[in-house]
């Protein structure tokens, strides 16, 4: 399917490339005119662009002079002129599209013509980068051009305030990485007031490397975490005296070997009985499967002083191996809880998500959606399909002159380095410089240390501080030099042959203690004499380089991506650079071993080959490309997997947080509370009136209800005495009374405390009350995620399911909020206080309202890493070394392919329990129906 979807749209491509061109004449014809202006006069352009886009002018109009500004600008401030690629590139970028542009041309330098024009609408411009120094060194640099043309840039960085943020926000232009970018959203929809938030919309975003953050990091979700609400702890205690109560073999089964547990019929009926439902097999009760398997585990498999033991009221882990307590270590899935529990001592909070979204739905928010990378060809059916964003190839300023040589195999890992190490002595003895990828740390530390025994000076890269790799990359085209990468490390930093000019006089102007915003003036003025001083010893450097074949790319293992593989590769060869490229593998290598490169293997085994001898072959090459396709699509599908089910979350997700903002933004709720208040007693009257008339009525039990809602100021004798007698109530009159009784109490309730205060308490009620009850609709979503997949057994369709079951519990969740927001207005003991000095209206005070600051400082935010997985930060944006063991084991698990029950294999239901081929037991009666059957 995809490769039918890749060729129509590459169909449209020479049509788009054409009104590219087009727009590239328009800005050519405009370069003279521009370059007469004077400084004051160039930034004047941009009043004048924003007063003719406020007369109804749109972006597109006024693209050929913005983008004739913008080159002028960056001549003037940076010494650089924007080539006419470059230009084709930035109309790209603000027609919507991904603009697919080889390493070296200038990506950085394209997104100013993009995000200047779409700045003319004083909306706000995102250009999302993969890392913290990125976004740091992009917007001091490209801030410059901003500033000649009278526009400001902010930078998102971790460990900014609230007030620093909102701050860099306001800017026209904003540079940050995707992690912020999308944690400040979740926040946002967690203040408590709109002067709380910091993002103003999502209009326009340019996200540079859109591959690596729209495709690779899309697996693993944004999450907020924070402490679990007191009703997820309670279940924990209530569970855990449940347990006592179940017998071993006779309520359930245990399995010490696979350390697994089974509810069996008795079991479950005991617990219907105990918990005094009908059903535990009905939606509403799946997260209550978890705790009850928890408490059996905790109960059967965890023994104290063996698994782990009880101090100062803390339960401590045992390893296993070295009879060690393992401190700060804990149990996760809430089996540390169920043990706390069964214990006695204290249940410390089990971490619950608090907000959390996917990267694919956050860029769908932005009205406009662009990118920039090297290498999108390969996803062009995935961008198009998720993002609905179209991939343009644009052409390089020179032509190609990168030689790719054939891929090297050998037999095993120990032989290909050592011929690695040699090609690269032999190039760096040449003075050729030569840029070595591996696939992970180790590796990389393992080519190192057989580097450094043969004597060769090299520098070593694994992606862990990104402004000493951006300077490191930034020199690795200088003569004879060797640097060692992950293929991730240093991305976004260009390899210049004879090394990076612009990259060196910036670390000059900054050891002269000039900075762009600082020192803005000074720094200026001192820019050009710098500027022309490295440019002129770095090309003298780069005339010996290119004698000697310019840069050497050495790729030591195919990634499972091709693009990787060819973002490695385009690091040579740079705006028409000579330079080299090769691949040198193993028949051990991860991917050869895991995609059976049986081809490859027998090749080898049939000749007899030395260990020391390569193989070039175009079958080895067609078992690569074969492999690579496999994972390809098995990422795909996980992406895609990912994205239905978070489809599902984002509608919820999207209506709360629209009712959350319009309430920040001052909403008047009073007409919504009173909607609550009919609401919810059309709902008690539902549940203790029928069809009949007041003769049929448990007068009492409905009375009692509505107690716990308001003060109820009618007495049931009274209604009878309106009515004449209890025959004559039929439903209508009866709601007619009580919510004429209601709506007289919410009076008497907003006279006391005042009309401002009542708008003020219903404000923090709603707000409370909404952000409560989500969080718990997430903690049970995820539940009810980890446990969908066992109905495909019964043969219904997973996602289905939790689409339908999703839905009824956010409806329910409406239910509770409605019933929780009358109950709170009535019954808060609240304290008014006229706010001082300036500040209009009173503010009010209530148990239950006050958010926790100590909460708020025990925030844990869940995101891609620079490797591709999952890392845990907290509130300061230091590592969670646990919680990161744990979302990476989970993830591990979420991302292995399904497989299917071996062949007689017991099937197990949602509990545990053994079940029979076909459709699982729906309730009780079934379940004993089937027990007959079989005896």
């Amino acid at each position: 399917m995809a490769s039918v979807l890749e060729k129509v749209l590459r169909v449209g491509e020479g049509r788009i490339l054409r009104k590219l061109e087009g727009y590239a004449r328009a800005v050519n014809a405009l370069e003279d005119d521009f370059q007469e202006l004077t400084d004051d006069e160039l930034k004047h352009e941009t009043v004048e662009l924003r007063e003719r886009y406020s007369n109804g002018e749109s972006l597109d109009d006024l693209l050929p002079e913005a983008f004739a500004a913008v080159r002028e600008a960056a001549k003037r401030t940076l010494g650089m002129r924007h080539f006419d690629v470059q230009i084709m590139g930035g109309a790209a970028l603000h027609l919507g599209n991904i603009a697919e542009m080889k390493t070296g041309e200038g990506k950085t330098l394209v997104a100013t013509t993009a995000a200047y024009l779409n700045a003319i609408a004083s909306r706000g411009v995102h250009v999302v980068t993969v890392n913290d120094y990125l976004a740091s060194y992009q917007s001091e640099l490209m801030g410059r051009v901003f500033r000649a043309l009278g526009m400001s840039t902010g930078v998102i960085l971790a460990g900014q305030t609230p007030e620093e943020r909102r701050e860099q926000y306001a800017a026209d232009i904003t540079y940050g990485t995707n992690n912020e970018f999308g944690f400040d959203y979740l926040r946002d929809n967690m203040a408590w007031q709109a002067a709380d938030m910091v993002q103003r919309g999502h209009f326009f975003a340019i996200v540079d490397e859109v591959d690596s953050i729209l495709i690779d990091e899309a697996r693993t979700p944004l999450i907020i975490s924070g402490p679990a609400s007191g009703e997820a702890n309670r279940w924990f205690n209530e569970f855990a005296s449940l347990a006592n109560r179940l017998t071993a073999d006779v309520d359930y089964e245990v399995d010490e070997k696979k350390r697994t547990v089974g509810v069996l019929e008795p079991g479950i009926e005991k617990v219907e009985d105990y918990l005094g439902i009908d059903n535990l097999y009905e939606s509403a009760n799946t997260p209550l499967i978890s705790f009850l398997n928890n408490a059996i585990k905790a109960n059967a498999l965890f023994k104290r002083d063996k698994d782990y033991v009880v101090m100062n009221g803390e339960v401590l882990i045992v390893d296993e191996h070295t009879g060690r307590i393992l401190m700060g270590r804990r149990y996760n899935e809430g089996i540390h809880q169920a043990i706390e529990a069964k214990e006695g001592v204290a249940v410390k909070a089990e971490n619950q998500t608090l907000a959390t979204v996917t990267l694919q739905n956050y860029f769908r928010l932005y009205k406009k959606l662009s990118g920039m990378t090297g290498t999108a060809e390969t996803e062009a059916a995935e961008f198009m399909s998720t993002y609905k964003l179209g991939v343009v190839p644009i052409p390089t300023n020179k032509p190609m002159q990168r030689l790719d040589q054939s891929d090297l195999v050998y037999k095993n890992e120990e032989s290909k380095f050592a011929q690695v190490v040699e090609d690269i002595v032999r190039r760096h003895e040449k003075g050729q410089p030569v840029l070595v990828g591996t696939t992970s740390v180790e590796k990389s530390e393992y080519l190192s240390r057989l580097l450094a025994k043969k004597g060769v000076r090299h520098e070593v890269l694994n992606a862990k501080n990104h402004a000493r790799e951006a300077a490191i990359v930034a020199q690795a085209g200088r003569l004879g030099s060797v640097t060692v990468a992950t293929n991730m490390a240093g991305r976004g930093t260009d390899i210049m042959l004879g090394g990076n000019a612009e990259f060196i006089a910036v670390a000059e102007m900054n050891a002269r203690g000039l900075s762009p915003i600082e020192t803005p003036d000074e720094y200026e003025a001192a820019w050009d004499a710098v500027y022309d001083e490295v440019k002129a010893k770095v090309q003298e450097e780069a005339d010996k380089v290119i004698d000697a074949g310019g840069l050497y790319v050495l790729g030591t293992e195919r990634h499972e991506s091709r693009r990787i593989d060819n973002q490695l590769r385009g690091r040579s060869g740079r705006q028409g650079d000579p330079g080299e490229s090769r691949f040198y593998l193993s028949l051990t290598d991860d991917l050869m071993r895991l995609f059976n490169a049986g081809a490859a293997e027998s090749l080898m085994g049939r000749g007899n080959v030395p260990d020391d001898l390569a193989i070039e072959s175009k079958v080895v090459s067609r078992a690569i490309r074969s492999a690579q396709s496999q994972v390809e699509a098995r990422n795909a599908e996980i992406r895609k997997n990912v994205l239905k089910y978070d489809d599902v979350l984002n509608r919820q997700r999207e209506a709360i947080y629209s009712d959350r903002r319009h309430i920040l933004e001052g909403d008047d709720l009073h007409e919504r509370t009173q909607k609550f208040l009919t609401d919810v007693i059309d709902e008690v009257l539902d549940s203790h009136t029928g069809d009949g008339n007041g003769d049929d009525w448990d007068f009492d039990a409905l009375w009692n209800e509505l107690k716990t809602l308001y003060p109820v100021g009618v007495t049931i004798d009274e209604v009878i005495s309106e009515a004449g007698n209890r025959g004559r109530i039929n439903r209508d009159f009866m709601r007619r009374e009580i919510l004429s009784d209601a709506r007289l109490a919410y009076q008497r309730r907003e006279e006391s405390l005042g009309s401002p205060a009542m708008r003020e308490l219903e404000r923090r009620v709603v707000l409370s009350v909404i952000d409560r009850r989500w969080r718990d609709h997430l903690y049970e979503m995820d539940y009810l995620k980890d446990g969908i997949g066992l109905r495909a057994m019964a043969q219904r369709d997973p996602l289905v399911e939790y689409q339908r079951e999703g839905y009824a519990m956010f409806q329910q969740m409406m239910g509770q909020i409605r019933e929780e927001t009358v109950g709170f207005l009535f019954n808060l003991e609240v304290e008014v206080n006229q706010a001082p000095g300036e500040v209009a209206g009173p503010s009010v005070a209530a148990k239950g309202l006050a958010r926790a600051e100590a909460e708020q400082q025990r925030l844990s935010y869940s995101a891609p890493s620079d490797s591709g997985g999952v890392e845990v930060r907290d509130q300061r944006g230091q590592l969670e070394q646990a919680a990161t063991a744990r979302a990476q084991r989970a993830q591990a698990e979420a991302n292995a392919p399904a497989q299917p029950p071996a062949q007689g294999a017991t099937q197990r239901g949602a509990f545990g329990q053994r079940v029979e081929e076909g459709q699982a037991p729906v309730n009780r009666a079934e379940r004993r129906a089937q027990e007959k059957k079989r005896r």
